[in-house]
């Protein structure tokens, strides 16, 4: 589907999948196995300009599209799911809702350094009680002597372990669930944050996944980003922008998967011949290729329309709830054309299942997807 994309974005497409393929696919399920950030992958992506593709230059973006984005994420998830989910988090959850919602002085003040990679971004919303009810959110923001101060813990931060500015969701009025939650911006140094429990995870490996932990963490009053108690819109917005790059890294796993059992099929001879020639086989990949493409013109529909300035909520979700599960089908779907050898280490056809799993998940479920694209059709 090519033919879609413009001279540019083909460019970009080129540079990052030679890219990825030199230096990401060599080193990546060693990595993975060792649970290893991918510090100087990062590193390069940065000087690559690929932490802040779609943010304008004045703050030391790329100035390129969200349609980029997407496709800059699928290339890179496409040999390493990790790395995408670091660059995706990051950029998605992080940058994005400082650009939008951020003061002057705000932009001015933390984009360059993460659109650079200075420093890495980690959104904090979920929390032990409040995962999809993020009304139920029980960390606590008191004003103090024109000072804001924070208590609480957060679960599940992507970057949370090298992040070194946090875009964090906590209540100022608990009597209004979601429409007493405020949003800051909380950098790691400041005093009474700490990293609490790394999660051990069935996949994404190389990315961590942390608790955060707030003891009298006092930050500026200007550290509120957006108004007071609108912080629930902040975090809605940003992950539908969100949801959008976790599409994105699950065409990536669902491009990977299509490509090694295509080839693992021509290969592996049973009965005196290719399994390729087999009809079952044949089947399979067919409906591997045809739930991938489904899935990558609905991101680039709802990518399109992001850049376009429409409004995309629903796009968003249905592109994420496709994705995600077409990345689930296709994973499984390699795992079976490998027989027995997919279920070893020895392949990278398990990574890929255990990888796409967490993409039904965060985010956003399946489930609220599927809620939040019914209730704007039955509104």
């Amino acid at each position: 589907m090519d033919y879609l994309l413009t001279e540019e974005q083909l460019m970009l497409k080129d540079m990052v999948s030679k890219y990825a393929a030199e230096k990401i696919a060599p080193v990546a399920s060693e990595n993975e196995r060792n649970h290893r950030y991918p510090a100087e992958i990062i590193n390069e992506l940065s000087e690559l300009g690929m932490l802040g593709i779609y943010f304008p230059d004045e703050y030391g973006g790329s100035g390129m599209d969200f349609v980029s984005y997407t496709i800059a994420i699928e290339e890179i998830s496409r040999h390493c799911a990790s790395t995408g989910v670091i660059i995706s988090a990051h950029t998605s959850l992080v940058c994005d809702p400082i650009f939008r919602f951020g003061t002057e002085e705000q932009k001015q003040k933390y984009l360059p350094d993460l659109l650079s990679g200075n420093k890495i971004g980690s959104f904090t919303l979920t929390e032990a009680g409040a995962g999809s009810d993020a009304g139920a959110t029980q960390t606590t923001a008191k004003l103090v002597d024109d000072k804001w101060v924070l208590n609480g813990a957060k679960l599940f931060a992507t970057n949370g372990k090298e992040a070194e500015t946090f875009v964090l969701l906590a209540s100022t009025d608990l009597s209004q669930k979601t429409r007493g939650i405020s949003a800051f911006i909380v950098e790691k140094d400041t005093p009474g944050l700490s990293i609490g429990k790394l999660e051990k995870k069935l996949g994404i490996r190389c990315s961590s996944t942390a608790e955060i932990i707030l003891e009298d963490v006092t930050i500026p009053k200007e550290n509120m980003l957006g108004e007071l108690n609108k912080g629930f819109k902040v975090a809605m917005v940003t992950l539908d922008g969100g949801r959008l790059g976790i599409a994105s890294q699950a065409l990536g796993i669902a491009k990977a998967s299509i490509e090694d059992a295509v080839k693992y099929a021509k290969e592996r001879i049973q009965f005196g011949r290719p399994i390729a020639d087999l009809q079952a086989i044949q089947w399979m990949i067919a409906d591997m290729k045809t739930e991938d493409d489904a899935a990558k013109l609905l991101v680039w529909s709802a990518a399109t329309m992001k850049d376009k300035g429409l409004v995309y909520s629903t796009e968003s979700a249905i592109a994420k709830l496709k994705a995600s599960e077409v990345a689930s089908f296709c994973a499984n779907k390699c795992v079976q054309i490998h027989g027995g050898y997919g279920y070893t280490e020895d392949f990278n056809a398990e990574r890929y299942l255990r990888d796409a799993k967490i993409t039904e998940i965060y985010e956003g479920t399946s489930e609220v997807q599927r809620l939040v694209i019914a209730r704007a059709m039955l509104k």
